[in-house]
């Protein structure tokens, strides 16, 4: 049995607050006839514990029967903790009410109380339609027509008839429609996370292929908010990966309006979460910095209303740690961004491989962005070869590639001449092998094959110069600017022949930037 078998019982008491732990031992507490409850002292015992290890619970409660058969003893004590669990959150969610009003139609239909399952099939058909949950309308539509039955059709009308069944394709429809919907999303964020955004014509052309498949659907059968917020969702995200940042914020503007016109209350998380952190970094990258300002103020609001959900809470943790260490590098305020990092690497450390790894990824990236800015180069390199050796990221080309470059260069910052020759040949195999040699990636890696060969330091000057001046000719391309946006190379480049420090030399192009905005 698995390591991840055997800790899931651990893994899920540690995960309870303090008020579902309490809630658990009050019922489970109603259950024992005498003496402690055993699932009171398993559980007590399994939440002080930091790390799993079985044989020292065996040598806690040697003696005791249940650990003759422990496991099924364990898979008790994991159920009764869902089914608590799923009573304390039972109406916290507008799914677990209907279901819950859903099983009491089922125990009433049983017990012959057709009138008082009607009644409640009625409450759960009116919030089901108030929230739009078309794909529980359908079971509640399945209940009324076997209420239907159960009396001998013998109020049976042709109009109850037709609205059934016009009610039926309503929902089958919409579900359809959002169905559509969610699988070109996944096709686009798919080819998104391994690819990246474009970076030639044949990459936009492949985006809108992908974006062409909304041709088929009619705007007007975009009905349902849950639709119309991935419709949204979708064109937002096309925009960002072809380069139009100005329509993709104008897709998430529109998402945050219909927000508004739904209730805050009512809308999924994790739908705000994702709209509010991509518009903080579109806007921050248009230059509408106020407007940036007050969506991170929004995402920061979020923190409270989300505490009680781990999944989200780590979700936000990643979110607001990426935008905000984006903006501060984008400052050129290296020292509060690693202050910053300091406490998102004790986070990382905490929530362990929860983070998903590209996410997790990302937040690495910078961290060692911030450490090249500080003039670390072993902690920089540390945290680089922390991607580099994870192997859940292979798929990612456009992280994984542009980390292989900022890994040469710190390389070269450290002077690694043995290192360099070999990181460089791998580097040019990874980018060839998968059709990535664009002309950043050609300019910035012959600099690199030309710097390795040199030892006179003004030569060095002169190639650094060279360099500065060919990603001058690239900034204004679409396709090529693409990687400043993961390290600032040309302002690096500039601060060579400049003789001064990165940092100054970001602040004087950020302060420019925000005078023109002005």
């Amino acid at each position: 049995m698995s390591n991840k078998v055997n800790e899931a019982l651990f893994e899920l008491i540690q995960s309870m607050t303090k008020s579902e732990k309490r809630y658990f031992k009050l019922l489970s507490s109603r259950h024992s006839i005498g003496g402690e409850n055993n699932y009171i002292r398993i559980f007590d015992a399994l939440e002080k514990m930091k790390t799993y290890e079985e044989k020292v619970v065996f040598k806690m409660f040697k003696g005791e029967a249940f650990l003759n058969r422990f496991s099924i003893t364990k898979k008790r004590l994991y159920d009764n903790i869902l089914s608590a669990l799923d009573a304390f959150h039972s109406s916290k969610s507008i799914d677990s009410q209907l279901f819950k009003m859903l099983h009491s139609v089922d125990i009433l239909h049983d017990k012959s109380l057709y009138d008082q399952s009607k009644r409640i099939l009625r409450s759960a058909e009116k919030l089901a339609q108030k929230h739009q949950k078309k794909e529980i309308e359908l079971l509640i539509i399945n209940k009324q027509q076997r209420l239907i039955e159960t009396s001998g059709n013998l109020h049976l009308t042709e109009q109850i008839v037709s609205a059934i069944e016009e009610q039926t394709g309503n929902c089958i429809a919409e579900l359809e429609v959002y169905n559509m919907l969610w699988s070109i999303k996944a096709e686009l964020f798919l080819r998104l996370a391994n690819k990246g955004v474009s970076r030639s014509d044949k990459d936009i052309e492949e985006y809108e292929a992908i974006i062409r498949k909304l041709d088929s659907l009619e705007l007007s059968k975009i009905k349902s908010n849950e639709s119309q917020y991935l419709y949204r969702h979708i064109k937002s995200a096309y925009f960002y990966a072809i380069g139009n940042l100005e329509n993709a914020l104008d897709q998430l503007n529109e998402s945050i309006r219909l927000f508004g016109e739904e209730g805050s209350a009512n809308v999924d998380s994790n739908k705000k979460l994702s709209t509010f952190t991509n518009a903080i970094y579109i806007s921050d990258k248009v230059g509408d910095y106020r407007s940036s300002l007050s969506y991170l103020s929004n995402l920061k609001s979020m923190t409270q209303e989300l505490e009680a959900n781990e999944d989200l809470s780590i979700k936000l943790f990643s979110s607001i740690s990426s935008v905000e260490l984006n903006l501060n590098l984008r400052k050129g305020d290296f020292k509060n961004a690693l202050k910053l990092s300091k406490i998102i690497e004790e986070r990382l450390t905490e929530f362990g491989d929860k983070i998903v790894p590209i996410r997790r990824a990302f937040l690495e990236f910078k961290i060692a962005v911030i450490h090249i800015g500080m003039k670390d180069f072993s902690e920089a390199l540390r945290w680089v070869n922390k991607i580099l050796n994870d192997s859940e990221l292979d798929k990612t080309e456009d992280l994984i590639g542009y980390t292989q470059l900022l890994d040469l260069l710190i390389h070269i910052e450290l002077n690694n001449q043995q290192l360099l020759p070999y990181s460089l040949k791998n580097t040019l195999r990874f980018f060839k092998t998968r059709n990535r040699l664009y002309s950043f990636e050609k300019a910035y890696l012959n600099f690199i094959s030309r710097l390795i060969k040199i030892d006179d330091e003004f030569e060095a000057v002169d190639l650094w110069a060279q360099l500065f001046e060919e990603l001058q000719e690239l900034q204004d391309d679409a396709f090529e600017s693409v990687v400043l946006e993961y390290f600032d190379f040309k302002s690096w480049a500039e601060s060579k022949i400049k003789n001064k420090s990165f940092d100054i030399i970001i602040r004087e192009h950020y302060n420019n930037n925000i005078r023109r905005a002005s």
